[in-house]
């Protein structure tokens, strides 16, 4: 049986993992440290971090394997777009250059976002949208975009920005309200279960420039509304709620444009519960598993499958 070994060392995550033909898919990551009252890292820690902990997490991942690794992937930029570039990618596509060389076997890359789509097109097992065009969200602290993403026979599929934020990310501006509520860096989690305490009423209004949209307002109304007495649990519905409402219209307004078209929402922030359960009654939608929606090799672990395979014309 042959695997197919993916890595993406993002800005907050070391991961590896490994696909084999038959389906089954082995992960391992661990989170970069940030210190507490932080919302982040200079890219020059993140580089340290990553450089530290890879083989780690590489070496805990092929702990008693024994099978045959047939390429190697690597998350090798952030996106799919001209001068794309964060210096924590560099590490990661160092190694994965050095163990290919080792292993005497291709070397495939991918950017980050490609590695979400695919990691959610995996984890929801919905396949098929591989063999369609279809409208990908990938919604996390470094990226708030819509992506028309459509098959390609050479590299898969495309990708084409069709929206995104004019100003912070969601996942940003989720991280600076748990930080200002007292939670630890990442937050989305802690916010998650805050919000579920919540019984107040929140109302909100989404604010969008056509199909982009603008978060940065929503980060000084959740620190009013604290200021002014609400409770952490009503502040951290109110944020998530304003996330949530933020993506439903983009995505009405781009189904517009684009058809009746499937939508799969990708990266961290679509793995909150509250925001899932919103999207889902309202569009024909497929989220990544949790385990697969933040930060994540295993998208780029199941590219280099599907890379290899065609290249070698094992399918279609």
């Amino acid at each position: 049986m042959a695997y197919y070994l993916g890595i993406d060392t993002s800005n907050y995550t070391t991961s590896a993992a490994l696909y084999s033909d038959s389906g089954e898919m082995l992960q391992k990551k661990k989170l970069l440290p940030v210190r507490s009252g932080e919302c982040g890292l200079r890219q020059s820690d993140a580089v340290f971090h990553h450089v530290q902990q890879l083989p780690q997490i590489i070496g805990e991942l092929m702990e008693n394997f024994d099978g045959k690794i047939a390429a190697v992937g690597v998350s090798a930029k952030p996106r799919d777009v001209e001068g794309s570039y964060m210096p924590c990618f560099t590490v990661g596509y160092g190694t994965a250059s050095a163990l290919a060389d080792v292993l005497q076997v291709p070397l495939y890359s991918f950017s980050h976002q490609c590695g979400h789509i695919a990691a959610a097109i995996f984890s929801s097992g919905n396949i098929s949208l591989l063999k369609q065009r279809f409208l990908a969200f990938h919604v996390s602290g470094g990226t708030t975009e819509a992506l028309l993403v459509e098959p390609d026979n050479n590299d898969i599929f495309t990708v084409t920005r069709a929206a995104g934020t004019l100003d912070l990310n969601a996942g940003q501006l989720i991280d600076r309200v748990g930080v200002m509520l007292g939670l630890d860096f990442p937050c989305g989690r802690a916010l998650e279960a805050l919000a579920a305490k919540c019984t107040d009423k929140i109302r909100v209004k989404p604010t969008l420039k056509g199909f982009d949209c603008c978060l940065s307002g929503i980060e000084n109304k959740c620190a009013k509304a604290y200021s002014d007495g609400l409770s952490k649990e009503a502040v951290a519905t109110m944020c998530l709620r304003y996330v949530e409402a933020t993506i439903s219209e983009m995505c009405r307004r781009l189904l517009r444009q684009y058809g009746d078209i499937p939508v799969l929402f990708a990266g961290g922030v679509m793995s909150d519960k509250l925001i899932q359960d919103a999207l889902g009654v309202q569009f024909d939608a497929s989220f990544a598993q949790p385990a697969f929606s933040a930060d994540n090799a295993a998208g780029t672990a199941y590219l280099t499958y599907l890379r290899h395979t065609i290249h070698r014309g094992m399918i279609e």
